[in-house]
């Protein structure tokens, strides 16, 4: 792909970009840390408190809900489009019993309020003020428990590392898709909104990240190494050995000490933590393939994230990789196109 790519890590709290340009080091392509969608669509809805919302869009991020739900109990009228009411929640009648009108126009009244995790338009207005072409390419990433009706997210979702690990036999380069997963509702959501580019949960783009640096990539060919990125909600942990995937581990952040995180890890990367115990806590769940000996136990640890502060004091590595730590799912997303290409 001739031209730059636009590469964004959309959290809960910042969207992470990197605007890639072929043939250009990397220190000198231009980055962003802006603030997320969500929390700019929660400020607009501050800023038309009382008044009646019409949402309209596509399924993003819920992180404005708070701000949506105060709106609420103050007495404010909420319509939403059928594709905006998926960002707060997958089943529309418990969307409807929250107080949320359905309306496919803007009523007589209402403000319009955009729903969507990227806006073609916010980013050719800063970039044309930056003086930059527009994008070639755009690649993104974001977390998406996935729509499964009639059973658990947390089993829902442990589901696409059941057949990362089953079915793609670890293979990293499957952690991106040109083809979402039926399931992945907002990622699909975002594919369309992006054009068509490569998607990825932030998780995996993230571990992907740590691969991007070449000699923890190295690392993993002399040895089996363990990547953990420790999320603001959820916490993922790969077992990586030769740049292949032996294991995943997902929990919550909230819910998780130093202590029990580092008792999680010791014994995950043993084989020996079962999925069932790891969903009994609250977690979404462990897998692990039969790990090899040659991989002598996975005990080099690095880990990413903005809380990664949870693990300081233990034995592990803190990469910064391209430099830039929160940068780290947007060069997960290019190791990951790196490997599909490759």
């Amino acid at each position: 792909m001739h031209g730059p790519t636009l590469i964004l890590d959309i959290g809960s709290g910042t969207q992470d970009v990197l605007y890639h340009f072929p043939g250009l080091e990397l220190e000198n392509c231009p980055k962003f840390v802006l603030p997320s969608t969500a929390r700019m669509v929660a400020r607009r809805i501050n800023a038309l408190q009382g008044r009646p919302l019409w949402l309209h869009g596509r399924n993003m991020g819920g992180g404005f809900f708070r701000a949506l739900q105060a709106h609420l109990d103050a007495g404010g009228p909420v319509a939403a489009t059928q594709a905006a009411a998926y960002s707060i929640g997958d089943d529309l009648e418990q969307v409807r019993a929250k107080g949320i009108e359905f309306a496919e126009d803007c009523p007589h009244g209402y403000e319009p309020v955009l729903l969507a995790d990227y806006v073609p338009e916010f980013w050719h207005t800063l970039l044309d003020h930056a003086g930059l072409e527009r994008p070639a390419q755009i690649m993104a990433c974001a977390q998406d428990h996935g729509f499964h009706p009639g059973r658990s997210n947390r089993l829902g979702r442990f589901t696409l590392w059941k057949r990362l690990l089953l079915e793609s036999h670890g293979n990293p380069a499957d952690l991106l898709y040109s083809n979402v997963p039926t399931e992945m509702t907002r990622l699909a959501d975002l594919q369309a909104s992006i054009g068509g580019g490569l998607v990825a949960d932030t998780g995996a783009a993230a571990v992907l990240g740590a691969l991007h640096e070449a000699p923890i990539a190295a690392h993993s060919h002399a040895q089996g190494i363990t990547v953990v990125n420790v999320g603001n909600s959820h916490l993922i942990a790969f077992l990586i050995y030769q740049e292949r995937i032996w294991g995943v581990y997902e929990h919550h952040t909230g819910l998780v000490d130093a202590a029990r995180l580092q008792a999680h890890l010791e014994r995950f990367r043993t084989g020996s933590l079962p999925m069932d115990e790891v969903f009994e806590d609250r977690g979404h769940g462990c897998l692990t393939l039969d790990l090899p000996e040659a991989a002598r136990g996975f005990t080099p640890t690095y880990v990413l994230g903005p809380r990664r502060h949870l693990l300081q004091g233990a034995e592990v590595t803190f990469p910064a990789p391209g430099g830039d730590m929160m940068l780290a799912g947007c060069f997960g997303m290019l190791k990951g196109r790196e490997l599909r290409h490759g």
